[in-house]
């Protein structure tokens, strides 16, 4: 039976920028960094400190997110934090972008930041 979601691929053009964000800045860390072919591309997986994520930094030097609004999030799934106030004051003191800061909507409250290589993130507090 499918349980969850555990991998997300996450495009990027600089996979050692994208390692520092994911793990100096956010708190993430390298799980696994190996080499899979002769180009020097890498497999980066970065997990989150529970465990429950692990997000793949997949080389993609073309740029490969979807065309969206600049309001919306460029990526298709939501991050959440305990405590989403908290949360955005303590990445927005490391230098985390964030397009928009936590605000109420008619669903409920969210966020949204930016990593190093420009994808957008939606944040949401954990019900």
């Amino acid at each position: 039976m499918i349980r969850g979601v555990h991998k997300i691929v996450v495009p990027v053009t600089d996979q050692a920028r994208a390692v520092r964000f994911w793990t100096e800045t956010i708190g993430f860390t390298v799980t696994t960094d190996v080499p899979y072919d002769d180009k020097g591309n890498r497999w980066i997986e970065v997990t989150s400190a529970d465990g429950a994520v692990a997000l793949i930094l997949s080389a993609d030097p073309v740029d490969a997110r979807p065309a969206v609004r600049d309001e919306l999030p460029t990526s298709n799934f939501f991050f959440y934090a305990d405590d989403l106030e908290k949360t955005y004051a303590e990445l927005t003191a490391r230098g985390v972008d964030f397009p928009a800061p936590p605000e109420k909507q008619p669903w409920g409250w969210w966020s949204m930041f930016a990593d190093s290589e420009g994808n957008r993130f939606a944040l949401q507090p954990r019900d």
